[in-house]
């Protein structure tokens, strides 16, 4: 299965990042290929609302009028089956540079391939995830009719710790070949 994974946080070896990684070197480990897009050290500016994207018989359908990173994306959002979202929650929601990719996948308005998701969240307080869950199952899993894979928290030490670490770990190898 191909699996892409946006990863929102801008600490490049963060918390986040740690537990992306695991996830990560599960599912390799059992053949999935996996790509991963830090989204931080990108230029993806947010969705303009133009709607060039969606003009129907205009030749550009499904193509986004801004010229930025996400064109390197678009071509993996396209060819992955499953989506992971993985984002450290400052103020109860994603970062603001996820945001800004999960809104540019409308030029696409839904991906060929992608069938499955699942969400990854970090922070340094526990009862903060709600508006990134919410998100995540209503505009997100509901919207894209996808398979909801899983949610994985983690806050304060736990971030780091062995057993979350190894809890995506085997979450990524546990995931079923297609």
């Amino acid at each position: 299965m191909k699996i892409l994974v946006f990863n929102g946080s801008p600490r490049p070896r963060g918390n986040t990042a740690a537990m992306v990684e695991a996830f990560a070197e599960g599912a390799r480990e059992n053949g999935h290929q996996v790509d991963v897009v830090n989204v931080c050290q990108k230029k993806i500016a947010g969705c303009m609302a133009c709607e060039y994207c969606h003009q129907k018989d205009s030749g550009h359908e499904r193509q986004c009028i801004q010229k930025d990173d996400m064109q390197e994306v678009y071509p993996l959002l396209d060819a992955a089956e499953m989506i992971v979202l993985a984002s450290p929650v400052y103020y109860h929601s994603f970062s603001g540079q996820l945001q800004c990719a999960i809104n540019r996948i409308y030029a696409l308005d839904k991906p060929k391939y992608l069938k499955k998701a699942a969400l990854i969240l970090s922070s340094g307080s526990d009862h903060v995830y709600s508006g990134a869950i919410y998100e995540y199952q209503n505009s997100f899993l509901n919207y894209l009719h996808l398979e909801d894979m899983g949610i994985f928290t983690a806050y304060g030490k736990e971030n780091r710790a062995p057993e979350k670490l190894e809890e995506l770990y085997r979450f990524g190898k546990s995931l079923p070949k297609e």
